[in-house]
């Protein structure tokens, strides 16, 4: 396991933490957490409050991830948690012949994924993914695994490492101190499992997961 960045090049939004806990209430996590339009292309407080397609978002990052993990130009790559396929797209502009599919658990993303990417993605959880063993050179989770309670979380850490012959990388809400954590719990609306990053290295351990990690902090 390897803690790397792969989100360096990705542009980073200004959050307004106080704003978003006069805001947040169950009520908000549970709509959420359907993942359906509010959750996707609704108001801001349910999510990303419009989740359209732009260049400057994944350019530099595939760019990137490509020469982390030396990349063949046909390599299978999978996407955990694609939403709309925004990545998956940027990828294939990049690399024609990579061999890339995409899940994630909402219904609404799937159905609303950019047309290039259609082909190419499916609803499914990350606990249970509809793949062969060793199926991938290239497995990413970015943000997505923390969604489910931590034994679903656990078993879809096998799952990844499971489909993967090669590499894979995810990215799990964390902190390093009393700070971070209470910024972390007074922003997330759709996170069931978060800790310290020293009880999320025990955490893959237990899964049996050796692929790379990093960490999404507030």
């Amino acid at each position: 396991m390897t803690e790397i960045d792969l989100l360096k090049y990705y542009p980073q939004s200004k959050r307004n933490i106080d704003e978003r806990v006069e805001q947040v209430d169950e009520k908000v996590r549970e709509i959420a957490r359907e993942y359906g339009q509010e959750y996707f292309d609704g108001d801001r407080i349910y999510g990303y409050g419009g989740h359209s397609y732009h260049p400057r978002f994944w350019t530099d990052t595939v760019k990137y991830i490509k020469q982390v993990y030396q990349l063949n130009e046909d390599a299978k790559v999978l996407d955990v948690g694609c939403a709309k396929g925004f990545m998956m797209h940027d990828f294939k502009l990049m690399m024609p012949e990579l061999q890339i599919k995409g899940v994630d658990i909402s219904e609404y993303a799937i159905e609303n994924a950019m047309e290039s990417m259609k082909p190419y993605v499916q609803v499914a959880n990350a606990n249970a993914l509809p793949f062969d063993d060793n199926q991938f050179d290239l497995v990413l989770g970015f943000s997505v695994i923390h969604n489910l309670p931590p034994d679903e979380c656990k078993q879809a850490l096998r799952e990844i490492q499971r489909v993967t012959k090669k590499d894979a990388f995810v990215v799990v809400d964390a902190w390093r101190n009393e700070e971070e954590r209470i910024r972390l719990k007074n922003w997330v609306i759709t996170g069931k499992t978060n800790m310290h990053v020293d009880d999320w290295i025990s955490f893959f351990e237990e899964a049996n997961y050796t692929g790379d990690y990093y960490w999404f902090f507030i």
